[in-house]
């Protein structure tokens, strides 16, 4: 039967309704929001990452308070730009390189005033349509060694501001080329639970609506897995893990693949790059339009087109018609009829019977063999279905066993972040403890050597010494070992240094201070005068017993004693060297006892301050005083010179040693790097 079927079809493609899910934290993904609704996208913000301050901002604000310390100071995402400069108040150095992942934290930076040429910020490069770009931590070394040289930063600090936790990959290489890597946290990431209206969406677009998933983060990926297996069903977790995935990242596709995801592209950094991978998500519809053609006369017969599929429909195929045969006039077909009619009649009942015949065993045969093949078929199906059951057992089985391998991944990741937090912490803590020490160490060698040099005492000096090397033996740190060596050598200098009493001669001088005002001058030196002493018989008569001599005798020589004394009372003759000691008045006595004491004050200022010239011209000066103004065979004049001479013999000059070799060690300490 013939029908006119249309020989030419044209289709329209059409973008059927279609939703993607961004799960990065709120609030960060409006440009890429708006480019996939320009496009009549539907979007369902559906945060998996919730992005927090830290509980302690003071070590993010005491690094980027001394940001003139750091040879290189690294950002690992734009959030990290903008909690740092959320809490810096600061201007940013120019001179300072910034090292930056992606293209989002290159122009995080430049919302906050910080961008290229005036700023040196290093990055991976950037190449329009270039999809093996590699915006992490491989592709920010590469650029810092192209950009810097990874050599250049041997004993330099480096400060890397992030999240809580992170890969710390970068750190290690950083730490390998030799410098000194600090790394601070500028914020924390919190799985955060998503709205009631939000997993109505999810439940709607599980059940077969068209949509695709855009992951950013590994631990997105893993918050994604955790929260599908709270809320929801176990049909819609296998839609879910057959669903389309987009991540920006080959490692994030390396995890959603441990978990179960099996339909993943990976996009590139960069929000176009994401676009551009949503849009090529997006099923297409295919509607076909019957067209008009105009039906001629010669086309009055056409058979009828292969309509089995609907995306290319093809032209209706014309069979050619058998060439007419030659005219035979109907009275000769009548006769010719007419003589072999019986003998046709029976040549196609034999041909009939054998048909029949033939075809009945054909059919038994075919029917037979219709039986093995549906037996056969049966056995095939049966195994079929076991191998199936067996095989979505094995394959429920693998990805069970996925799954669980990349939650113990996830799982040691965290440890292994959480273990290299804590030996961070550690090693700050040991590396303050040291500083404490330290500080402790030089304040102590400071005061001792402040006292070493004002009174001389070097067992005071010593103990100090001594102290600070047993305060320092606790630590195994280089720098410790070092300063204890120096700390040993002023040890020996000190055992190996004469020690000089200056307290106790500066109070010879302050006893000698003390008597000068109770020194007789030369013209004020007292004249003893003779008492008269009668004799009495009864003491001649005692004396003359005692001695067996006359008592007459004895009477007579007590008499002439007594008038000596008595004659020499009278005139007494001195010798004075210095004339003008006797035209001292008392009014000048007062102030030749001042002059003479402000000379041993200042002997006694020389002395303690190891002045030895001075102290000796003091000492000089102080004796020759003593010796013209005052009386010398008073027993007070005589004990202050005394106590003068001490003091001038006991003054030799001794060099005190210093602590300058352990001061000098300290500071060395405190001013590395």
């Amino acid at each position: 039967m013939a029908a006119d079927i249309p020989g030419n079809a044209s289709s329209s493609v059409g973008k059927a309704a279609f939703t993607v899910v961004i799960t990065r934290p709120a609030g960060q993904s409006n440009e890429l929001i708006a480019q996939l609704e320009a496009a009549g996208i539907a979007v369902l913000d559906f945060p998996l990452i919730d992005i927090a301050p830290v509980t302690d901002e003071a070590p993010l604000r005491a690094a980027l308070a001394s940001l003139e310390r750091y040879a290189l100071v690294v950002f690992v995402s734009p959030n990290a730009v903008d909690h740092a400069f959320a809490r810096s108040d600061a201007i940013w150095p120019h001179a300072l390189p910034i090292g930056v992942v992606g293209p989002g934290s290159v122009q995080a930076l430049a919302r906050h005033g910080v961008a290229a040429p005036a700023y040196n910020i290093i990055s991976p490069p950037s190449v329009p349509d270039d999809d093996t770009a590699r915006f992490d931590s491989e592709g920010l070394f590469a650029a810092i060694d192209t950009a810097l040289g990874a050599t250049s930063l041997e004993g330099k600090r480096v400060l890397i501001v992030r999240g809580d936790g992170g890969r710390e990959w970068l750190a290690d290489r950083l730490r390998e080329a030799g410098a000194e890597v600090e790394t601070v946290a500028a914020y924390r990431r919190l799985v955060p639970e998503p709205s009631i209206g939000g997993w109505a969406r999810v439940h709607a677009l599980l059940a077969g609506a068209p949509h695709a998933w855009l992951l950013t983060s590994s631990e997105g990926v893993r918050n994604l897995h955790e929260l599908a297996l709270e809320h929801l069903t176990a049909d819609e977790i296998t839609q879910l893990k057959h669903a389309n995935l987009v991540t920006p990242h080959p490692r994030i596709a390396q995890t959603a693949r441990a978990l179960g995801f099996d339909s993943i592209t990976v996009s590139g950094a960069g929000d176009e790059r994401i676009a551009r991978a949503l849009l090529a998500a997006v099923p297409t519809v295919v509607q076909p339009v019957p067209s008009n053609p105009a039906h001629s006369p010669a086309k009055s017969r056409m058979t009828e087109t292969n309509a089995s599929t609907n995306a290319s429909p093809q032209p209706a195929a014309t069979t050619a018609l058998p060439p007419n045969p030659p005219f035979t006039p109907y009275e000769a077909q009548q006769k010719r009829r007419s003589a072999s009619g019986p003998l046709l009649w029976f040549v196609v009942v034999i041909i009939a019977c054998a048909a029949g015949v033939g075809g009945y065993a054909l059919n038994r045969k075919v029917e037979r063999t219709q039986q093995q093949i549906a037996q056969r078929q049966q056995a095939n199906d049966a195994q079929t279905n076991e191998l199936r059951v067996k095989t979505d057992q094995a394959l429920a089985t693998v990805h069970q066993s996925d799954a669980q391998v990349a939650q113990l991944e996830g799982k040691l990741a965290d440890a292994q972040t959480a273990q290299q937090a804590l030996q961070q912490q550690y090693s700050d803590l040991a590396r303050n403890r040291d500083d404490w020490t330290m500080a402790e160490v030089g304040q102590m060698l400071s005061a001792a050597s402040q006292q070493l040099q004002l009174t001389g005492n070097t067992q005071l000096a010593l103990f100090a010494l001594q102290s600070a090397d047993t305060r320092l033996a606790a630590s195994d740190s280089p720098q410790a070992v070092t300063v204890r060596k120096a700390i040993a050598q002023d040890i020996d200098k000190l055992k190996s240094a004469p020690s000089t009493d200056l307290t106790g001669m500066a109070i010879k001088l302050d006893n000698a201070i003390d008597q000068v005002d109770n020194l007789p001058l030369s013209g004020e030196a007292p004249i003893a005068h003779a008492t008269p002493k009668a004799a009495t018989w009864a003491d001649t008569a005692k004396v003359a017993e005692a001695t067996g001599e006359p008592r007459w005798k004895v009477w007579w020589r007590e008499v002439t004693t007594g008038i000596g004394q008595q004659l020499t009372s009278l005139v007494q003759v001195r010798r004075i060297d210095n004339a003008d000691a006797m035209l001292v008045t008392p009014d000048q006595g007062y102030f030749v006892r001042e002059n003479l004491k402000l000379r041993l004050l200042s002997a006694r200022l020389a002395l303690l301050s190891r002045n030895q010239t001075t102290l000796k011209s003091d000492l000089q000066a102080s004796q020759a005083a003593l010796t013209r103004y005052f009386d010398n065979t008073s027993k007070k004049t005589q004990t202050v010179v005394d106590l003068v001479k001490q003091v001038d013999a006991g003054s030799a000059a001794v060099e005190l040693p210093n602590l300058n070799t352990s001061l000098q060690a300290v500071n060395q300490y405190r001013s590395r790097g």
